[in-house]
């Protein structure tokens, strides 16, 4: 299982909710998408109205679950949380609307995996306020329309080019998060090691940083392990030389790249020359889901200029040959 994938695992869940920011000003990076939701939020305040429905998206382990959460609290109200995948019946959906005090927010995590059916029935709930519910089945079925309280949708998703365009059409604020620079993670990690009160090197702060894949959520994890190997190895000091002992323990490297990062890479490059070359391929030679490569792997991979995407297929690129010591091919002057 991958140390230091970004999607959240059971584990997250304790630590998440102990080192999840509590106030707005808590909140570290993210300065344009907080500015511009800021401001949104108190002239919303001052028109005593329901905030604008919101869409927020970006890959996993940003915050956005996070940022929903300030959002409500900003706003005073209620928050309800529900996921894409656990709406299954039209009566789901409904139960929840129906439930909603005014201005309350319903946030919705993996909102590209709802199915066309419910989202049918959010459209007029989002524009109109309305619920249309049909009773009975046949020529004897009837609709009834009950309305709905004002109410702001949060929706997220690491994959908005999966949501169809008439869902995305109803927000009115759309924000990406962004992945987050070393001064930032270590900003994070300097707050997380002050809750969890222990003992950590400056230095190591900036190596954990540097080996967190730009993710926030990825940066606790590993937080979280090397206090366990440090605790066990290095009497619960936080030292440079236990972050690299207990990260070299783990197979993350200096960028965070594991195993599986490292096996994609080397596939590109030793059995097609660096490319290009297909998900279908390379999902084959990890023997992992091209989902999961697609959403896991490579967007860090592209993050950092290890691979480039290109109509025929991935390619590696000279840096990532440099990052694994391998001699680059020479380039062939070919007349075209």
């Amino acid at each position: 299982m991958q140390k230091t994938a970004p999607g959240q695992k059971k584990e997250d869940l304790l630590l998440d909710t102990a080192l999840r920011p509590k106030q707005w000003s808590e909140y570290i990076g993210q300065e344009k998408a907080k500015e511009k939701l800021k401001i949104f939020i108190d002239a919303t305040k001052k028109r005593g109205e329901a905030l604008d429905h919101t869409l927020l998206y970006g890959p996993p382990g940003l915050g956005k679950t996070t940022l929903a959460y300030l959002i409500a609290k900003e706003l005073g109200v209620d928050i309800k949380i529900t996921s894409g995948p656990a709406i299954e019946k039209v009566g789901d959906i409904a139960s929840i609307l129906t439930n909603l005090n005014p201005h309350d927010v319903l946030f919705i995590d993996e909102s590209h995996r709802l199915n066309k059916v419910i989202e049918e029935v959010l459209y007029p709930a989002m524009e109109q306020r309305t619920l249309d519910i049909i009773l009975g089945k046949g020529p004897s079925a009837r609709t009834i329309q009950l309305e709905l309280p004002p109410f702001t949708l949060i929706a997220a998703t690491t994959r908005i080019g999966l949501m169809s365009a008439p869902m995305r059409s109803r927000f009115g604020i759309t924000t990406r998060l962004n992945f987050y620079e070393q001064d930032e993670l270590e900003k994070i990690l300097q707050r997380s090691v002050s809750m969890l009160n222990v003992e950590t090197d400056k230095s190591a702060l900036s190596y954990i940083a540097g080996c967190s894949r730009k993710t926030p959520r990825v940066a606790n994890r590993l937080l979280k392990r090397i206090r366990d190997y440090a605790q066990v190895k290095h009497q619960g000091q936080i030292t440079l030389s236990a972050a690299a002992d207990a990260l070299k323990m783990l197979e993350v490297d200096e960028l965070g790249l594991e195993p599986t990062d490292r096996q994609i890479l080397k596939i590109m490059i030793d059995r097609f020359n660096g490319g290009p070359v297909g998900l279908q391929a390379l999902a084959a030679g990890t023997f992992e889901e091209i989902d999961t490569i697609e959403e896991v792997y490579e967007p860090y991979l592209m993050q950092i200029g290890f691979i480039e995407r290109t109509p025929r297929g991935r390619v590696a690129t000279p840096a990532a040959y440099k990052h694994l010591n391998i001699t680059p091919p020479k380039q062939e002057n070919t007349l075209l």
